[in-house]
C-alpha cells in the first residue's frame, strides 16, 4: 500500500517546492505538476507532489489520521 500525505505549497523554485504537511517542512518535486503556486494544496508520495488537491481535501485527510492515531 502507497501512502500520500497532503501538504500546502509554502514556495517553489527551480522545480522544487517547500511544503507545509501539518507543521513539517521539507522540500519535494514538483516536477510532475504543471502549475503550482504558493498556498495550493498537494499530495506528496516518496518526495514528490504527484497532484493538486483542494483544501476541503486536506481537512478530510488530517481528519481522517488523526482517528487512525
Amino acid at each position: 500500500m502507497c501512502v500520500g500525505l497532503p501538504a500546502r505549497v509554502v514556495t517553489v523554485k527551480d522545480g522544487m517546492a517547500l511544503v507545509d504537511a501539518s507543521g513539517a517542512k521539507r522540500e519535494v518535486s514538483a516536477e510532475l505538476l504543471e502549475q503550482l503556486d504558493p498556498g495550493d494544496y498537494v499530495m506528496v508520495h516518496a518526495g514528490v507532489a504527484i497532484a493538486k488537491i483542494t483544501a476541503e481535501d486536506d481537512e478530510e485527510t488530517d481528519a481522517l489520521m488523526e482517528d487512525l492515531f
